[in-house]
Formats: structure tokens, C-alpha cells, sequence
């Protein structure tokens, strides 16, 4: 089962408090007490309640071993983010496409007619 959901509701907001949760339902999930998740990611209860109340926040290896002590993998994929394409912002581009798609007209037939294609056996 997915532990991860969505950061926040608006795009340029950073949810400072998503590890801290995410940390405690691993914990939650995985039936384990506050002792023994931090013994078996190798920290102390204390330090593992600090960073469950985002008190204090842990490295990105701390967190990784942590989530992995609770039985949750962690995968990371990383992509390059396309801004311009032939010099043109993205907004841009996709604003022309959407002006183009409404000059296309809305009524569709009820019935899809395709072309007929001669065989060539």
C-alpha cells in the first residue's frame, strides 16, 4: 500500500511538514513502536520522535534508512525538466495548441467512419 499522497493542494507551496507525517505513517503501517523503528534504522527514540513532530529534520540518508526500517522502499527517479522546446516557453506553446483546438469543430458524429485502405497481399 502507497504511503505517499499529495504534497500540497497549490504548486508553489513546499508542505514542510510532509516528511514528518510521511515518517509516522510508515511507523503507523508497518506496526512498529517509536523504540523499535529507531533501533532498527539505527537512532534513537527520541531523535525519531523529533523528526515524527518535525522538530528536527534528518539527512536524506537518515530518512531513507528510517522509511526502509519500517519495510517501505524508497525510489527516486529524476528527469530533465523541458522549459523551452525550439526556444519557446512551454506555457507558451501549449496556449497555441489550445487557441488551434478551438477551431476544430466540438459536434462529433455519432458513428466513426475510417478510410478504406486497398490491401496489397
Amino acid at each position: 500500500m502507497a504511503i505517499i499522497t499529495k504534497l500540497t493542494s497549490a504548486p508553489d507551496q513546499i508542505d514542510t511538514n510532509y516528511p514528518a507525517r510521511l515518517l509516522h505513517t510508515a511507523r503507523l503501517r508497518a506496526g512498529l513502536s517509536l523504540r523499535e523503528a529507531a533501533r532498527r534504522g539505527g537512532t534513537s527514540h527520541a531523535t525519531l520522535h523529533a523528526y515524527e513532530k518535525g522538530s528536527k529534520s534528518p539527512s536524506i540518508q537518515v530518512f531513507i534508512r528510517l522509511l526502509e526500517a519500517c519495510s517501505y522502499a524508497v525510489d527516486i527517479t529524476v528527469h530533465p525538466r523541458i522549459r523551452q522546446r525550439h526556444g519557446m516557453p512551454r506555457g507558451d506553446e501549449l496556449q497555441q495548441v489550445l487557441e488551434l483546438a478551438e477551431q476544430f469543430p466540438a459536434k462529433h458524429l455519432k458513428n466513426i467512419t475510417f478510410p478504406k485502405f486497398e490491401s496489397r497481399v
